[in-house]
């Protein structure tokens, strides 16, 4: 199943930056802030858009527009239009800062930021990265993970420069062949796993190329890659390569998942919750929504619902759309 694109935001069509900054302005000047003027701006215009919005902005009155949010919002609500504020490869950029930085590294992050991006996606947070905190992400990530996993990441944030395939290169069957029975022989086919194969594989062909490549495991193993890479690898890797196999196959449902996780149990992980709303809503938040409800029987808007209040709730009740 190919990434589909389904989005939810997709910004105005009779779009105008400085009307749109005027009353942006108006939201935030004098007596209280009209909070439900700044959500139905920003909520539906696409990033670009916002983009634009934040230099008519600074054009217009001579000052930052993500400072006056922050100086006028507070808690989640601030953290969601933020987010929106920011370009995309940026924010994701200071989620995987924050998730490194002080005491121990949130793993998960990592995974979910860069086992599930295009290889355009990944090539243009490495370049965000080291312009924002001048330094690479590959030497940032080395210092906080180690083994396997850490040797996984890397590939993936150097791919570009190990002539990785991009999406568009299309897809070469015979090559597909080759990497299954590679992956086959350095797995199911052996005592002890050779996880270097594995990564090498995972980490550099595309997601077309690697659909083909899993078909054609199949044929040689009988089992699926996935079953493969539970029966031969553990810990922070199987869950990293796993996350690949899972995002080839459906996308939406991986990220339904992880949408699920975050408002289970104790307490919202509300950083992922709006990470994810935010970061897929221009890609496939849509097709998300649907596979929530096919996996949980519920809609991931009565879940949000549950899980958040107030203006946080309205906001990201608006970025998910009707239901």
């Amino acid at each position: 199943m190919a990434t589909v694109h389904e989005p939810t935001v997709v910004g105005v069509a009779h779009f105008n930056a400085a009307e749109d900054a005027a009353a942006l302005r108006g939201a935030m000047k004098g007596f209280g802030t009209d909070e439900d003027a700044i959500i139905e701006i920003l909520t539906s215009r696409s990033n670009a858009q916002r983009q634009a919005i934040s230099q008519a902005f600074t054009h217009e009155y001579g000052r930052d527009i993500i400072e006056d949010l922050k100086s006028e919002l507070g808690g989640h609500f601030e953290d969601v239009i933020v987010a929106l504020m920011l370009p995309p490869a940026e924010y994701l950029c200071k989620e995987l800062h924050h998730c490194m930085e002080g005491m121990g590294t949130d793993e998960k992050v990592l995974v979910e930021i860069l086992c599930t991006r295009t290889k355009k996606e990944i090539a243009e947070i490495v370049e965000a990265y080291e312009r924002l905190y001048n330094r690479p992400l590959a030497e940032h990530m080395c210092s906080e993970t180690s083994g396997d996993f850490r040797r996984l990441l890397t590939l993936i944030v150097t791919a570009k420069q190990q002539g990785a395939r991009d999406e568009e290169a299309g897809v070469d069957q015979a090559r597909a062949a080759e990497a299954a029975q590679q992956l086959y022989d350095a797995g199911e086919a052996k005592w002890g796993t050779d996880e270097e194969i594995f990564n090498k594989i995972l980490a550099h062909e595309s997601f077309g190329q690697l659909r083909a490549i899993f078909e054609e495991y199949k044929n040689i193993s009988g089992r699926t890659i996935e079953q493969a890479i539970k029966a031969e690898i553990a810990g922070e890797l199987s869950e990293a390569l796993s996350a690949i196999v899972e995002c080839v196959e459906n996308h939406a449902a991986w990220f339904a998942q992880r949408l699920r996780d975050a408002m289970q149990g104790l307490g919202t992980d509300d950083r992922t919750l709006i990470r994810i709303i935010v970061s897929r809503s221009e890609r496939d938040l849509a097709a998300i929504k649907r596979e929530y409800e096919v996996l949980y029987n519920k809609t991931l808007g009565s879940e949000v619902r549950g899980e958040t209040s107030g203006d946080y709730r309205k906001a990201l009740i608006a970025l998910l759309g009707p239901a």
